[in-house]
């Protein structure tokens, strides 16, 4: 699994397609290491990455990656604060400071288990770069409403799920889960979304002993453990901090899912 040297690299945004309420910020890095599904890499706009009046700089932003095609990294973006506002405003030819790839990825499906991906909001785009890894997957995506739900298409014929009924299934997308392992629980899950929706799929899976992958997200400073800013509890006690123990984990590692330790809805 590819790991970034201890240096952050300047790159150039090679292009930016809205979808919805998202952008993906498409990236040119051609002397780059391809990452593994599952990991994901800092950003930090080159200029005006700061707040208030003296610009007092933004801590980087970890961001999965989405896709990885000939040089070029895909990022999916939702405008949720001012880091992110200010990576969703750069445009073709801008410049950004990227250190990655990081962390620990999806590891491959055992004993012919069939995977299952499950997402939610922008936490839909690790699974993007797995399912085009696994070639074959269900996938299974929730969203809170249709402008969102636009964001599904970096996925091959996802089942959709949104909280107003917008698109697809009226409802929460772990129900779409629900009926899937009923019809056929020899699965693996592979989940990356909200808090509650990771908290809730751990659960169904370890009632149903079905095993289950989690690409958690935390609030990180460094990407490389150094600050335990991002720690999250150990079933059976001690922490493991998302950037390096993950931030793909096993459920059956956690004891739950805390609600700092998922992407946003």
């Amino acid at each position: 699994m590819a790991l970034a040297p201890f240096g952050r690299r300047l790159l150039r945004v090679a292009g930016v397609d809205e979808l919805g309420a998202y952008r993906l910020l498409r990236v040119s890095d051609p002397d780059g290491s391809a990452p593994a599904p599952g990991q994901f890499a800092m950003l930090t706009a080159e200029e005006c990455w700061g707040g208030g009046e003296d610009e007092r700089p933004h801590l980087p932003r970890a961001c999965s990656y989405a896709r990885w095609r000939d040089g070029e990294a895909h990022f999916l973006l939702e405008d949720v604060g001012p880091g992110t506002n200010r990576l969703c405003e750069l445009r073709p030819g801008e410049s950004l400071w990227v250190l990655g790839p990081l962390g620990v990825g999806f590891r491959a499906p055992h004993d012919a288990r069939r995977p299952i991906l499950l997402g939610g909001g922008v936490g839909i785009a690790p699974l993007a770069i797995w399912q085009d890894a696994l070639l074959e997957a269900t996938a299974l995506l929730g969203f809170r409403d249709g402008s969102r739900a636009a964001g599904s298409t970096i996925l091959r014929d996802p089942q959709i799920a949104t909280d107003d009924g917008s698109v697809g299934h009226r409802g929460l997308v772990t129900e779409l889960l629900a009926a899937e392992l009923a019809r056929d629980s020899h699965a693996v899950i592979y989940a990356c979304g909200p808090a509650p929706m990771l908290e809730a799929a751990r659960a169904l899976c370890a009632e149903l002993d079905v095993p289950a992958q989690l690409a958690l997200e935390s609030g990180m400073a460094c990407g490389f453990g150094a600050c335990y800013g991002c720690v999250v509890p150990r079933r059976g006690g001690g922490y493991l901090r998302v950037c390096v123990d993950g931030p793909v984990i096993d459920a059956a590692e956690l004891e739950r899912v805390d609600a700092h330790a998922g992407a946003p809805a």
